[in-house]
């Protein structure tokens, strides 16, 4: 049996005479001492370290069992969730798409109109330019990475889907899509990872520049006037199977000479 205390409920929710809630001082004030906790204690204002990462949560193959893709991964790095689907190798649609000596990638990035916290309208994967840069840069970390030369005259499809998205949705759909590639037991010269950064100035506690690793969209003041890099990706390609004298398609972090 449950019981409650009808004073405290009645105590909370009776205003003051200039008609404010009583409670409300004290919410502000709980705000504000949290905020300058974290600034004390130099964390970011969703409590993580400059040098922290987002929890993070793999699961391969959610849409494999069904038969409707050849690889599939869901990925959520803090609030930011991916799901990445691969087809193929398989037949292009049209026989001038084909490639003789190499197979042919398509990457499209989609974003659910539910997935960004503020604006909500329908985007359009073809048109919208932020979705078409990162559908690229994806495709070029990607192409890098997928042995396309086992399989001439085919095509190979990745649509990534982004479900929620509180920033870092690229280096999420980089992720997922690497997953989704090993779950359709793709061949790759090596798993491609992805982990923004930014450089907040005069953020640290004597003014200098602090260093940032996996940015969000919570708004802070810290992360909003971050310098974002571009995600830095682990390559391997540098080994024998990198031509090293010619500049890397992808912009992927390798020692290799003339690289990165």
């Amino acid at each position: 049996m449950l019981h409650f205390d009808d004073s405290i409920s009645l105590h909370s929710v009776r205003p003051k005479q200039n008609g404010t809630p009583r409670n409300s001082n004290a919410a502000k004030m709980s705000s504000l001492r949290r905020t300058d906790l974290l600034a004390l204690s130099h964390l970011r204002n969703d409590g993580r370290k400059p040098g922290e990462i987002r929890r993070m949560t793999c699961r391969i193959g959610p849409l494999t069992a069904s038969g409707s893709a050849s690889g599939s991964a869901l990925v959520q790095m803090g609030l930011t969730v991916a799901l990445a689907i691969v087809r193929g190798p398989g037949e292009c649609q049209r026989r001038s798409d084909e490639l003789p000596d190499r197979a042919v990638l398509n990457v499209t990035v989609y974003s659910a109109p539910f997935a960004p916290a503020g604006d909500r309208r329908p985007t359009n994967a073809s048109t919208d330019r932020r979705l078409v840069e990162q559908s690229n840069l994806i495709k070029r970390a990607m192409e890098a990475a997928i042995l396309l030369h086992l399989y001439p005259r085919s095509c190979i499809s990745i649509d990534v889907v982004i479900l929620a998205d509180d920033g870092g949705r690229l280096c999420a759909g980089i992720n997922a899509a690497t997953l989704a590639l090993v779950d359709a037991a793709i061949p790759l010269r090596d798993m491609v990872c992805a982990c923004s950064a930014g450089l907040a100035s005069g953020a640290g506690a004597d003014g200098t520049d602090v260093e940032l690793v996996d940015l969000n969209g919570d708004g802070s003041v810290d992360e909003s006037s971050a310098a974002v890099t571009s995600p830095s990706l682990a390559c391997d390609t540098h080994r024998p199977s990198c031509f090293a004298s010619s500049p890397c398609s992808a912009r992927l972090a390798c020692s290799a000479p003339g690289q990165g």
